[in-house]
């Protein structure tokens, strides 16, 4: 059975745009999906980690949103 690998590009400079913007328009969906997400309450989330840090890293909530 044969390997399935993801393709290895070692001439890849960056996996992401350094900004953003540079690849969504103003006018896009996304950024009114970003400030509704900057307005929601996320505590509830934020509680469910422990304070001291301890355990592996979790994604950011608000990214998660």
């Amino acid at each position: 059975m044969p390997q399935n690998f993801i393709a290895c590009d070692r001439g890849q400079t960056m996996l992401m745009p350094p900004d953003l913007t540079d690849w969504v328009p103003d006018d896009h969906v996304v950024w009114s999906i970003l400030g509704a997400v900057d307005q929601m309450d996320l505590r509830a989330f934020y509680g469910s980690y422990r304070a001291n840090g301890q355990g592996r890293a979790a994604y950011e909530p608000s990214m998660m949103a």
